[in-house]
């Protein structure tokens, strides 16, 4: 039943893709997400992100393509097709607090329909104009893990940015973002592996966003 419905997710995703660019203007793309961990805070209503994803092996699939889309002020979804190898991922956040500098979301990330069971996740965000904080929780399998991140925005265009999950598999990671233009942006981040090896690894993903209504 995967390979059908992974070939579906496919056509869908090439589908909404190709439209939106045919049919709709540059958005104002935002210093939103960190390297590594899920973010509190949601996709704008309406707005596509349209990303393209080269890491190290280590940290996952080594080319991945990527789709966020803001359904409301309370909920959006993201789906990534990986190219090597060939594989399909999704996700969704719903944002149980969204008022002021506080944020608490809840949701899953990385379900995949090849078999690989949603992991879901808690997470909250104290936001202010430069500074943001976040901290929280996702359940892999049968153990938690904890979610930490900070960023820095200089202003509209720059950021810093470090988070960590813990777990031997994941990562301690420092990035940045630049907002190229207003719709096009660039994160390159340094990943700290937490086994004992520590080995350090690259990252880079750039970012394209339009809205779709």
């Amino acid at each position: 039943m995967a390979q059908p419905i992974g070939d579906a997710m496919r056509k869908l995703s090439i589908g909404l893709v190709a439209g939106a660019l045919a049919a709709s203007p540059p958005a104002g793309a935002t210093t939103k997400g960190l390297s590594q961990i899920v973010t509190p805070d949601l996709q704008p209503v309406g707005q596509l992100s349209l990303s393209f994803q080269a890491q190290a092996r280590q940290i996952g699939n080594p080319y991945e393509l990527q789709a966020e889309l803001g359904l409301s002020k309370w909920i959006e979804v993201a789906a990534f097709q990986g190219l090597s190898p060939n594989s399909q991922v999704l996700g969704t956040e719903i944002a149980l607090v969204n008022h002021g500098p506080y944020l608490l979301t809840t949701g899953f990330i990385n379900w995949s329909p090849g078999g690989v069971s949603p992991q879901p996740l808690l997470e909250a965000g104290y936001y202010t104009l430069h500074e943001k904080f976040m901290a929280g929780a996702l359940r892999v399998g049968n153990r938690d893990e904890a979610l930490l991140g900070w960023a820095h925005d200089f202003n509209a265009t720059w950021r810093f940015q470090l988070d960590y999950q813990s777990g031997s598999e994941n990562f301690f990671t420092a990035g940045f973002t630049w907002n190229v233009t207003d719709s096009f942006q660039i994160n390159p981040a340094l990943y700290l592996a937490n086994d004992h090896a520590h080995k350090v690894v690259g990252y880079i993903v750039f970012t394209y966003t339009l809205p779709l209504w």
